[in-house]
């Protein structure tokens, strides 16, 4: 199982040598990757009265190509979307914006996507908030097509292309696709879909019924369920016994990948999230296969 870490988005702030400062060390501590939320802008609950969105207007959120385009640049970690909202995004300038960061990290690059939950966003860039669900599934096919084809001509309900395509081509062809899932809707569509997904609950008899639902999609479709792969998170609550246990839980899930969050635990600066990644880099045992400086 692969151990990474969720970026701490809305806590790191504006500094960028904070970020550079937080990426080195996170490799050095032997963490294989690096997992990004995804928001464009927050809304303002002065305006939009009874607001209940886990961010607003306020919350810090530094856009993840960009961000990668960076990390790429000081780290050689696998950089991780967790996830990009792809039904709000233009579809060939995202497989334009991943194949660059896929050729920046080397081919380390796992791109996840996923539907989002608000429309005030959805509104802001343009895009219709209820058909999203309809719109990822074409999107998906697009993508994996301009990632593999010199020239796409494709004509579907909600995308056109014609005769055109990218140039570079990423290093993987095509990117893995990893699909956020917290609903039998999306379990299903990540089956027939994704090469991997991101649960949103936790071990136990919900995700066991969660995974036969993404595996019999799977194999409905015609794939090996087997190949797919499952990245747990486990967040950080303050005792590094209590985290070593819940990794644990996933590993014997059948996860592939874990990735370690400390936001909103009460840390107050990078160099705090650092201590905390620190400690839980030696619980895991991650430390002992960290490169040497």
């Amino acid at each position: 199982m692969r151990i990474g870490v969720v970026f701490p988005q809305t806590e790191i702030g504006p500094d960028p040598g904070a970020m550079r400062a937080y990426g080195e060390a996170v490799e050095a501590l032997g963490f294989l990757h690096v997992l990004a939320y995804d928001h464009v802008v927050g809304a303002d609950p002065d305006v939009h009265t009874g607001w209940q969105g886990p961010y607003d207007v306020r919350t810090t959120f530094h856009e993840p190509f960009v961000l990668f385009g960076f990390l790429a640049a000081v780290t050689s970690l696998e950089l991780v979307t967790g996830v990009i909202i792809l039904p709000q995004r233009q579809t060939a300038l995202v497989a334009k914006q991943a194949a660059e960061v896929d050729l920046l990290t080397e081919g380390h690059f796992r791109f996840g996507v996923g539907l989002g939950w608000n429309a005030v966003e959805y509104e802001a860039l343009g895009k219709d908030f209820a058909t999203r669900g309809r719109r990822i599934d074409e999107q998906v096919q697009l993508l994996r097509r301009l990632w593999t084809e010199q020239s796409v001509t494709f004509d579907g309900t909600y995308e056109r292309v014609t005769g055109a395509g990218l140039a570079p081509m990423p290093v993987q062809r095509p990117i893995p696709i990893w699909f956020g899932a917290q609903s039998p809707a999306a379990y299903r569509r990540a089956g027939r879909l994704a090469d991997g997904w991101f649960p949103q609950i936790q071990p136990g008899p919900k995700l066991d019924e969660a995974r036969a639902i993404v595996e019999k999609a799977a194999t409905d479709a015609g794939r090996d369920p087997r190949t797919l792969g499952m990245e747990g998170r486990v967040t950080w609550a303050g005792d590094v016994g209590d985290l070593a246990a819940k990794v644990a839980l996933w590993r014997q899930a059948g996860a592939t990948h874990i990735s370690i969050n400390t936001m909103n635990a009460g840390l107050a600066t990078v160099d705090d999230h650092l201590a905390v990644l620190t400690q839980a880099a030696t619980e895991l045992g991650v430390t002992e296969s960290a490169p040497d400086p």
